[in-house]
């Protein structure tokens, strides 16, 4: 059996010469052993805890007026949208009013034929039939298919006359 296998060398922290350099350290280089970690300290750790909890209350703060002015806009945007409506209300009060009034239900039982007992109803006898495609017919009010005239066509048909 080899005899360098069985020798250990010395433990650093077995001697009791505190000068004596470990083995990491080379021949007249100080030993680093004792100093502290370089990268973090408890004074970085507070640094680093201080700056991000005022990175936080920024963030939060800034949420805040974010809101804050959101919610200025909504306020601007249904205090308009109020405006609005009480301008509708107002208009649909004086329909309602007028439509109450006995002069607007008189015309109206007029256009019924209905009227006063001392009126007497009238019709025109003389006046031709409406075509089936006039304006207001129940053809052209459900929809029914009439043939579209551009106002230069109608234009022209009536001074030279139809072209058909």
């Amino acid at each position: 059996m080899d005899d360098r296998s069985t020798v250990s060398p010395p433990d650093p922290a077995e001697t009791d010469d505190p000068e004596t350099p470990h083995e990491d350290a080379g021949p007249g280089q100080p030993d680093l052993s004792a100093l502290p970690i370089a990268g973090i300290t408890r004074r970085r750790v507070g640094f680093l805890v201080s700056a991000l909890v005022s990175a936080w209350i920024v963030i939060v703060f800034a949420r805040q007026v974010g809101d804050a002015s959101s919610a200025g806009v909504k306020v601007e945007a249904l205090q308009s949208s109020n405006a609005e409506l009480a301008g509708r209300v107002a208009a649909l009060q004086r329909e309602a009013a007028l439509i109450q009034r006995q002069e607007w239900i008189v015309q109206q039982a007029r256009g019924h034929g209905l009227g006063d007992s001392g009126e007497i109803p009238f019709a025109l006898a003389t006046a031709p039939a409406l075509p089936p495609d006039a304006p207001g017919s129940a053809a052209v009010r459900l929809g029914g298919r009439t043939e579209r005239v551009t106002p230069l066509e109608a234009w022209l048909s009536l001074i030279i006359g139809p072209s058909r």
